[in-house]
């Protein structure tokens, strides 16, 4: 029984589903050129079909196949265009010479919703030609995490040392060949100053697929403060940029304070020493005037005839005083002291001292 079954099945016909009950692939959208070359100045009718109803697309003239992305395209010639119900339209383009030299495509691309993009190769007449840069081997990395910035500063940097950190990324590589030391370049740049790119080679691999975290010194010029603002470069693109805020070295603005009050401080201090070395004492000119009163002569003395002529006793000498310290009234009138009050004719004890001996009268012989 199984057999005959067997047999009855090989024997039936295969029946096949038709060609339309098959699932068909959406069309890819497409553009077409009213010409394949054109002058600078001329215009160009552009056709696209397969697009997605009622979207924005960009119409561009582009230097060097697109390969640079949108920064060897005529951007500033460029048209927008809307398509139909249906996915399609219908724009007229004016011919631009792109900033990149040929060969040259028709760049047609959504501007909202999913991406779509299509090129159609065109020739810019007058324009220079240049063969295509070779691709540079290696993964394309692109960043996964926000940057930020590690570390801090200490005293040297308060004190005006170069401030440093450390730029942390996570990068992920999106290529289909691993990145080996992919060199980085770091940009830092305050205000409206351009950055100050510097190369970074980081040693190691990020194969492909994959992500790797990223460790990047920076650092800026001794005394810098202010806002500055740090970016990463990789392959000619800016991959990511980080805000930096960056204290005030206090450290040297206190060095100047202290040296604006201590040196003229010092100045005038040994200005006012040097002043009291040079000038005069007031001492010794008072030691001149006591050593020149005390080489004032004596009084003379009476001669005893002269005593003997009044019948008076001639008067005793006076001390001086005895040698020491004077004080300051001595010191004024040292020259006053050592000279006699009175001559020897007006003498006290001549008039008023009485008589020791009465005088005898004696006759003439």
């Amino acid at each position: 029984m199984s057999l005959l079954s067997l047999s009855l099945l090989l024997l039936l016909p295969t029946t096949t589903l038709p060609a339309s009950a098959a699932p068909q692939a959406a069309p890819a959208p497409r553009i077409q050129l009213s010409a394949q070359e054109a002058g600078k100045g001329g215009t160009l009718t552009v056709t696209g079909r397969g697009w997605r109803p009622r979207t924005l697309l960009t119409l561009l003239i582009c230097g060097q196949n697109m390969i640079g992305g949108t920064n060897a395209c005529a951007n500033g010639d460029g048209r927008a265009v809307t398509t139909g119900p249906d996915g399609s339209f219908r724009k007229d383009l004016p011919v631009a010479e792109p900033p990149e030299p040929c060969p040259c495509v028709v760049h047609a691309a959504t501007v909202t919703g999913a991406p779509a993009t299509a090129d159609a190769p065109f020739t810019v007449a007058g324009h220079p030609v240049a063969p295509l840069p070779r691709e540079e081997a290696g993964g394309r990395l692109s960043v996964l995490a926000p940057p930020r910035l590690e570390g801090s500063g200490n005293l040297l940097t308060w004190f005006g040392a170069p401030p440093q950190r450390r730029l942390v990324i996570t990068v992920g590589n999106v290529g289909t060949t691993p990145a080996k030391d992919p060199v980085f370049e770091v940009g830092t740049s305050h205000g409206v100053f351009a950055p100050q790119w510097e190369e970074r080679q980081w040693q190691g691999t990020v194969p492909a697929g994959r992500r790797q975290r990223i460790e990047l010194p920076v650092e800026l010029p001794a005394g810098a403060h202010g806002d500055y603002l740090v970016a990463l470069k990789y392959g000619g693109k800016v991959l990511a940029e980080q805000p930096w805020g960056v204290g005030r070295p206090w450290g040297v603005t206190l060095f100047w304070v202290l040296l604006c009050a201590v040196v003229p401080a010092a100045v005038f201090r040994i200005g006012m020493a040097v002043v009291d070395r040079v000038r005069p004492r007031p001492g010794a000119a008072r030691t001149k005037r006591r050593t020149g009163a005390r080489a004032v002569p004596r009084a003379p003395r009476r001669t005893a005839a002269a005593g003997r002529h009044r019948g008076t006793r001639a008067p005793a000498p006076r001390a001086e005083p005895a040698a020491g310290p004077a004080g300051p009234a001595a010191q004024d009138g040292d020259t006053a002291a050592t000279l006699p009050w009175f001559t020897p004719d007006t003498a006290p004890s001549a008039t008023t001292a009485p008589p020791t001996d009465p005088p005898t009268s004696r006759g003439s012989t």
